[in-house]
């Protein structure tokens, strides 16, 4: 199986840095969580900069800069096999520069610059990016291919404000939970397994290394003792925040290894040293094809997981050659590439039909939208409630982050 994830990838997709964003785009950080908005829209509560989105599309500028996560932009570097720019630019005439982020953070950052056209941004940084006014509401009528993403990722907190599209959904997936098949008996249901039954697993428990896991705490929480009132993992209170903090110090007793790097994580489930933790659907993968004997199971509780989308910079001074990337980079047999090289769900729901594995969506829970239904899709915590509580503050970023390096002593 070929190897798609560089190890930074994800790993440490928000950073301390967010909790210094201004007011204004702290505000923006809406309910990026649950598909089911139980919770309620606090974007509607904003209003972002009043931008306007193109009208029509000209003749292309002949370059494009584009800000992306690792893999979703590959020219043939990487792999010679692994092209989609290339053929872009020689329809297109629009020549690509790409740079790569590796944190959410950072590609916030980048943006604020305004030299890039576009950019995909995961949940915990697209309201950010419409605040701050460092992006632009999108035509989707000029995005042809716009009509076959799944409609469940469509018209979406993390990527629409008051009814004005923002961007074009990429790629989704979920935090799911990893066992050994040989030493994890019965096949785990329910997130309890890393939690409150750790000690069976005891050293071999291994749990996302960043602050936002304290959300994986809190979501399993929401369910197994629902007099905290948790209603959102992102949206905590002190209390609720302190309790999420008590089971993960509890868990941490358990826990062999907190994991950055896939291919640590590979590696600690090949040896045995790890039996059970989250991951990532392609982790797993991997690991099945290096010869662990690891399965992964959405538990009862949900998860959390992230959901990208393509976004147009305000400042853009090539405009007609970010569009012509948004139609592309959403068409089916280019979202079916980036699907499998990735590793994760396509947002087109023609690509199925044109993936190399015809295994792959099925696997990827693509347009399984009840699946989708489940995921608490990461978003910043900030001190405004997004579960619409106005009674009480919430801890921010920069208090999960102190938490976060006292669970881990």
């Amino acid at each position: 199986m070929t190897l798609t994830r560089a190890s930074a990838w994800r790993c440490a997709a928000v950073l301390t840095g967010i909790a210094l964003v201004v007011t204004a785009c702290e505000t923006s950080a809406d309910d990026e969580a649950s598909g089911s908005d139980e919770a309620g829209d606090p974007a509607a509560a904003f209003e972002p900069p009043d931008l306007p989105m193109l009208e029509e599309i000209g003749a292309g500028e002949g370059e494009l800069n584009i800000l992306s996560w690792a893999g979703y932009a590959e020219d043939g570097t990487t792999d010679p096999n692994v092209d989609w720019v290339s053929p872009f630019e020689d329809e297109t005439g629009c020549q690509v520069t790409n740079k790569v982020f590796n944190t959410s953070d950072e590609a916030v950052s980048l943006m604020q610059s305004g030299q890039y056209d576009v950019v995909s941004a995961s949940g915990d940084a697209s309201l950010r990016l419409i605040a701050g006014g460092d992006v632009e509401p999108v035509n989707t009528d000029l995005v042809p291919n716009y009509v076959d993403i799944w409609p469940f990722l469509k018209d979406r907190a993390w990527n629409t404000v008051n009814g004005v599209n923002y961007g074009i959904p990429h790629g989704w997936g979920a935090n799911v939970l990893m066992y050994n098949t040989q030493e994890v008996d019965p096949a785990p249901a329910s997130w309890s397994v890393v939690f409150e039954d750790a000690e069976q697993q005891d050293g071999r428990v291994t749990a996302y290394d960043s602050p936002i896991y304290i959300a994986d705490a809190a979501m399993y929480l929401m369910e197994t003792e629902p007099d905290l009132g948790i209603e959102n993992p992102y949206a905590l209170d002190d209390d609720q925040l302190a309790a999420a903090v008590d089971l993960l110090k509890q868990q941490s007793e358990s826990v062999g290894e907190y994991w950055a790097d896939y291919t640590k994580e590979i590696s600690a489930f090949k040896t045995g040293s790890s039996t059970v933790g989250t991951t990532w659907q392609i982790i797993a993968n991997l690991a099945k094809a290096d010869g662990a004997p690891v399965d992964v199971v959405l538990p009862e509780e949900g998860a959390t997981g992230w959901s990208d989308t393509w976004m147009v910079g305000a400042e853009s001074e090539h405009k007609n050659c970010a569009y012509l990337w948004l139609d592309w980079i959403a068409s089916p047999d280019v979202n079916a590439q980036v699907a499998e090289w990735f590793g994760e769900a396509p947002g087109n729901s023609k690509a199925c039909d044109l993936t190399a594995d015809p295994d792959h969506c099925a696997t990827f829970h693509a347009g399984d939208e009840e699946y989708a239904e489940q995921i608490w899709y990461w978003t910043t915590p900030i001190e405004q409630c997004l579960d619409g509580r106005t009674d009480v503050t919430c801890t921010d970023y920069a208090a999960w982050t102190q938490a976060w390096t006292e669970i881990k002593g």
